[in-house]
């Protein structure tokens, strides 16, 4: 084997050289460049791959920087040097067959031979040695070589996207996704969707949850969460969270008391809190009513009655925030069927998967004020069922915007959700969970969360505080490499870590249209071009006005349905909620009908009551609009407001919306 030739599987023609070592460190090496005729291909630039030959072994390394010699120093024959980050080398086995290793076990000596790495040689270097090495894109200087992840060190050891807004990222995180459910069928994924963006990416292999098919008893929550909840996000009153705390206990003990057939109600009973046998984070059901029961009980002895504001302001909030329509998914039928954390467990996390081993959590319709303690109950659960199987079932936990559930900065963000992240990133492996992060300010995500990250994907980030945090957690020699993510085009990305065989500037592959990520949080609210005109001022008020209503109406329970159930109005009697059907007045909705003019005659359908009992019904309930005059012609009705959208009939300029809620 020559000097100049590489160790491969046959004998190959000899290269030339275009400089010699120079110089050498821990992880760099100074190669003195050759003087090329000027247009010469091919060239060492900024980004090209040299492979350093010495001996039978090649040292392969980046070249990050590229400068003129100085005057004095200056060969006729060199006038310039390149800086190589060294990030592992090509040998041969006992029967002569090349492979790549990351590390160097031998360093090169000065002036050893440098040359320009061939395609062969790339390909071998990102063919990967993993069976579960899986096809995400090509190599950026040669977009005829594919480069592969391992999808086995993807996930086992954590990984995380970072890239700002418009990146490609959403793609990215889409195709990773998508090749670990192909290469790994046995684990589960449970994704944090915050912009309803990746419903459809996935086809029939994933479940999408949304408040209307989402049930998440609030007796799931913990202690901290469920105070959250009732101060709607904000710190709780000292007094108030001091009566929570004994008075949850003795609720879940009188439930207990009540399921198990007792005559005489545990909440007649003189119990000590301590006495009850279960503590404010004991994950059992109790009743809501039991709790203000309790409260309201304590309020009326004697020693409490300088305290009676505060009770009343406790009963009052937790009054509220059960009533109130948009947390109907923690309280609607919260207890009906006993102890259901099995079956919610099940659901959530696909046990078993049944063909749909991903779950995604669409979190735009959940009110603002419940998304942290939300979040911060999926991951805690996911840890703690990990924890619990001793890691029976593998699961890769994905967090979209985790700058917001894992902040950096301690006087922001709910604790106990990053408190639960972070448990993740530091125990999971052990316990068969995973964590994905994703994000568009990684300055912001706790630094202790996203280290543990031995896999990163850093496409374009402009922010200064961005690009030092991710300077700081990248390891390999090719750490200046980051200093060209500012000019990164959209869906190039620098892949470092546990997953790639070396640190690697590519360029994702594009997903087919009909599995991108599309946000649909809003629905399609707008198309360019079109004016607005009453019809959709009064289509955006109604929902508007939805957004605060009660979803139980045509609510799918089963939740297999791909997120996708609609929350329309009675269509038929078989539809009309238990308890309505006799109901004076009560109409069902008239059938959708086409696009079409429609005859002023129509007869006009009476309008749906509302989707709660009067009893409950909030002060905004809009009021019942007057009778048209006689000599007026009946008004076209308007069919129902998660129906109808904004635009008009589908066509070139006017494409029909994505499934959502607002679909027709």
């Amino acid at each position: 084997m020559t000097a100049s030739t590489p160790p491969s599987e046959s004998p190959r023609a000899i290269r030339e050289t275009i400089g010699r070592v120079a110089a050498v460190s821990g992880a760099q090496v100074v190669v003195a460049l050759s003087v090329t005729a000027p247009g010469s291909s091919p060239r060492a630039t900024v980004g090209k791959f040299l492979g350093i030959v010495s001996g039978g072994i090649v040292t392969v390394g980046m070249i990050t920087e590229i400068s003129e010699r100085p005057a004095r120093d200056q060969d006729p024959n060199c006038r310039s040097t390149a800086q190589i980050d060294i990030v592992g080398e090509i040998k041969a086995n006992a029967s002569g067959t090349a492979y790549f290793q990351r590390g160097i076990t031998e360093y090169p000596t000065i002036g050893d031979p440098a040359v320009l790495m061939s395609d062969r040689e790339l390909r071998l270097i990102y063919s990967g040695r993993s069976g579960k090495s899986s096809n995400v894109g090509v190599l950026q200087q040669d977009p005829s070589i594919a480069t592969q992840i391992d999808i086995e060190q993807l996930v086992s050891k954590h990984f995380a996207v970072l890239g700002t807004t418009g990146t490609g990222k959403s793609n990215g995180v889409a195709l990773l996704l998508q090749q670990t459910l192909e290469e790994r069928p046995d684990l589960r994924i449970f994704l944090i969707d915050p912009h309803n963006e990746y419903g459809r990416c996935f086809g029939e292999k994933a479940q999408v949850l949304t408040p209307r098919n989402l049930r998440l008893p609030f007796w799931l929550f913990n202690f901290e969460e469920t105070v959250d909840a009732f101060f709607g996000g904000r710190p709780g009153v000292e007094e108030e969270v001091e009566i929570l705390s004994e008075a949850i206990p003795l609720a879940k003990a009188a439930y207990v008391q009540l399921k198990g057939g007792s005559s005489e109600r545990g909440l007649m009973k003189k119990k000590d809190t301590r006495d009850a046998g279960y503590g404010v984070d004991t994950p059992v059901p109790y009743r809501i009513e039991d709790l203000i029961t309790v409260i309201d009980d304590r309020m009326g002895k004697l020693e409490n009655r300088a305290r009676v504001t505060i009770y009343n302001k406790l009963l009052q909030r937790i009054k509220t925030f059960r009533n109130h329509p948009r947390y109907g998914f923690m309280f609607e039928n919260a207890t009906v069927g006993g102890d259901t954390m099995a079956e919610v467990v099940s659901h959530l996390f696909r046990l078993p998967t049944n063909g749909k081993p991903m779950t995604i959590m669409q979190l735009a319709g959940f009110p603002s004020e419940v998304v942290d303690s939300v979040v911060s109950v999926l991951s805690r659960m996911a840890f703690d069922f990990g924890l619990w199987s001793d890691g029976a079932s593998p699961l890769l936990f994905v967090c979209e915007e985790a700058h917001r559930y894992a902040p950096a900065d301690k006087t922001v963000g709910f604790g106990p959700t990053k408190r639960a992240l972070s448990r993740i990133a530091k125990e999971g492996r052990k316990y068969g969970v995973f964590l994905g992060l994703v994000t568009q300010r990684p300055a912001e995500i706790d630094p202790n969360i996203i280290s543990q990250c031995s896999t990163l994907f850093v496409m374009r980030l402009s922010n200064d505080r961005d690009q030092a945090l991710i300077r700081s957690a990248v390891s390999d020699a090719g750490a200046n490499m980051l200093t060209f993510v500012p000019t990164l085009g959209t869906g190039e990305v620098f892949a470092f870590g546990a997953g790639v065989p070396l640190p690697t500037r590519m360029k994702f592959r594009e997903l087919p249209v009909a599995l991108r990520p599309t946000s649909e949080a809003g629905g399609n609210t707008r198309v360019a071009g079109t004016s607005p005109d009453r019809d959709m001022i009064d289509s955006v008020i109604d929902r508007w006005r939805a957004s605060t209503m009660s979803h139980k109406a045509g609510l799918d329970d089963d939740g297999d349905s791909g997120g996708w159930s609609e929350d329309l109005p009675p269509r038929g009697r078989d539809d009309i909620p238990r308890g309505r059907e006799e109901a004076p007045g009560y109409r069902t909705s008239p059938p959708l009908q086409p696009a079409a003019p429609v005859a002023p005659s129509m007869p006009v359908a009476a309008p749906a009551p509302a989707p709660y009992p009067a009893a409950s019904a909030p002060a905004y309930a809009p009021a019942p609009a007057p009778a048209a005059p006689a000599q007026a012609p009946a008004a076209q009705p308007r069919p129902s407001i998660l129906r109808k959208p904004l635009t008009g009939t589908p066509g070139p300029d006017n494409p029909a919306p994505l499934p959502s809620r607002f679909r027709t």
